[in-house]
């Protein structure tokens, strides 16, 4: 495919920055630097109408100049992120059906298509994701998947790419979304002049999960605060559950039990994403090293830290470290 034609799919509630990201890459000059020109057409089903951004957008609006006539022609389509309407439907959820059946023909015929964070709806509200790898923001990931039962929702990565269909996660990813379809289609070496030029990386490792906050249990009734609260005191002990259930004065099997109903998961479980969500503390407040953090968080060695944390954050310690501190 010869990336040149661009259309900027906009509609009511389009999410402002995530339009300005793709147009960022899209619709800059940068031929100065060698980058190929690309013709950006930013279009909807109203051309020529005013359209609002939405509430949360401080009333700006968008007048847009083309139709959904530019689809039938552009090598990529970009769909950017919509809001959530109060009643928790996306705003692209009220699409009027001939955009679905535009964007369905676009497909057919062998136009990329790209989202940005929620945007990913649209595609699948178009049957575009039935079946396919696909992601968005971690926080709709569990919407978009029971919208879309057939899709494969993967809520740890930053894009997917499955055929000529690329859905990326939330703001930030959408650029990464662009650089890696202009790495492909043009080359390298154009891809980090733009990337350049925007004062972002060309490339990014790892995915989402190092942005998401763990999810660690709340307890829900007040039975075991106090032993709660001695495990979070004390995360660089060791907890075996018959230890636990004595400081309760319960069995093993009750206090499993009641663990459960009051925390919803087991006792072990708790106590490593709290243990996780301490390290993740001290590595962007502290300058503690690896291996001290791994002991104040109840590792015994920092191999052991960084084999727990990387299989749940996504990166290891040390790259959480040089992307999340707050130290300096």
């Amino acid at each position: 495919m010869a990336l040149r034609t661009v259309a900027l799919l906009v509609l009511e509630g389009t999410a402002p920055f995530e339009l300005g990201l793709i147009h960022e890459v899209f619709g800059v000059d940068r031929t100065d630097d060698g980058v190929p020109p690309f013709d950006l057409r930013i279009c909807g089903p109203r051309p020529g109408e005013m359209i609002s951004f939405g509430a949360a957008a401080a009333g700006m609006q968008i007048v847009v100049p083309h139709g959904l006539e530019v689809l039938q022609d552009a090598d990529l389509i970009a769909i950017p992120a919509y809001q959530q309407a109060s009643d928790g439907m996306t705003l692209a959820g009220r699409t009027p059906p001939h955009v679905h059946a535009a964007l369905r023909a676009a497909y057919a015929r062998g136009a990329h298509l790209l989202s940005v964070c929620s945007g990913a709806f649209l595609l699948g509200e178009a049957g575009l994701l039935d079946g396919r790898a696909c992601t968005t923001h971690w926080r709709h990931a569990a919407e978009l998947q029971e919208r879309v039962p057939t899709a494969r929702v993967d809520p740890d990565v930053l894009f997917v790419e499955d055929g000529t269909i690329i859905t990326s996660a939330g703001t930030a990813a959408g650029i990464d979304a662009c650089l890696h379809l202009v790495r492909s289609e043009l080359g390298a070496e154009v891809a980090t002049r733009i990337a350049r030029r925007m004062v972002v990386p060309p490339q990014r490792d790892g995915g989402q999960r190092q942005y998401i906050d763990l999810p660690v249990p709340e307890c829900t009734g007040d039975s075991l605060q106090p032993v709660l609260e001695f495990m979070v005191e004390h995360l660089g002990q060791e907890h075996s559950v018959s230890a636990l259930s004595a400081r309760a004065a319960m069995s093993t099997r009750t206090f499993a039990r009641r663990f459960a109903a009051e925390t919803g998961t087991t006792p072990g479980r708790w106590l490593t994403l709290q243990r996780l969500g301490q390290a993740r503390r001290l590595l962007e407040e502290t300058e503690l090293t690896v291996e001290q953090v791994a002991a104040r968080c109840g590792y015994s060695s920092a191999a052991l830290l960084r084999h727990h944390f990387t299989r749940a954050v996504g990166v290891p310690p040390q790259q959480y470290r040089r992307q999340f501190s707050t130290v300096g």
